[in-house]
């Protein structure tokens, strides 16, 4: 009995553990779409805010690691080597208090993320200049969002009236992304003329009346909940890899210390 439990425990655990691998396979490879986007809302945050950048590099090296405890639990638990299963539950327990200590933090930092999120959007669309090359992947990235949201600005199309460009030119043009009409839809970026240039506002350009920040929210809160998850998959998997990992090792443990040698 005590045999066959052991096998199943070990073979379970390498199953675990593979699921595990390939699980840390996904969430290295978000954070490499994190660093690699440049045609959604990602680009605009990730050029503008070393934070998201530093973000995508941690979640690269857990997921990185991850992998790596994924295949040295395989090997442990295959081979029967307390060293390893040792080693691995060890690492499994630093990652796990790792990931509920950044969820924390993220949550209770959520304010603070909304306002840096506000201040960016706020000097892009101040700086926004279809002349300018250095910031053409950040514009042509936030454009496409606003393409996309079907919105305009932030909070709405009167955020543009701090557009320096716009303001030089009395307001006689509006951003084209921003555009509600099918006419514009070959200018995806820039300044579009409007049909009467008198006395031009926010309020009298043909475009999207919602802002960008609810749609933009929405988006957020829809890829929150894919990383939620795969972080709560892998938590689940830790848990029971570090259950698994520890149980075989005293088995592995007590059966070596209960065979005696016959003479």
């Amino acid at each position: 009995m005590g045999s066959g439990c052991l096998k199943v425990t070990k073979y379970f655990l390498f199953l675990l553990n593979l699921l595990f691998l390939i699980l840390g396979a996904v969430i290295l490879g978000f954070g490499v779409w994190i660093l690699a986007d440049k045609t959604s809302f990602i680009a605009v945050l990730q050029m503008s805010s070393p934070s998201l950048k530093t973000g995508a590099y941690i979640l690269i090296g857990v997921g990185a690691l991850t992998m790596l405890m994924g295949f040295l639990g395989c090997l442990g638990a295959v081979n029967e080597i307390r060293c390893l299963l040792g080693l691995y539950f060890t690492c499994l327990m630093i990652i796990l208090i790792t990931q509920v200590a950044a969820g924390l933090v993220i949550y209770f930092q959520k304010k603070m993320l909304k306002e840096e999120l506000s201040r960016i959007v706020e000097r892009l669309i101040k700086d926004y200049d279809p002349m300018d090359d250095e910031q053409r992947n950040l514009q042509d990235a936030w454009d496409y969002v606003q393409r996309q949201i079907a919105c305009c600005g932030w909070t709405g199309a009167k955020d543009w009236e701090s557009n320096k460009i716009l303001a030089n030119q009395s307001m006689s043009k509006y951003p084209c992304s921003c555009s509600n009409s099918s006419k514009d839809a070959q200018a995806e970026s820039g300044f579009c003329d409007l049909t009467d240039p008198v006395n031009g506002t926010a309020a009298n350009w043909p475009v999207h009346e919602q802002g960008c920040m609810d749609g933009v929210e929405m988006w957020l809160k829809d890829n929150l909940g894919v990383i939620l998850g795969v972080c709560t998959g892998v938590a689940v998997i830790e848990l029971l890899g570090m259950i698994l990992s520890i149980s075989l090792c005293k088995n592995i443990h007590s059966e070596d210390y209960t065979k005696v040698p016959k003479s």
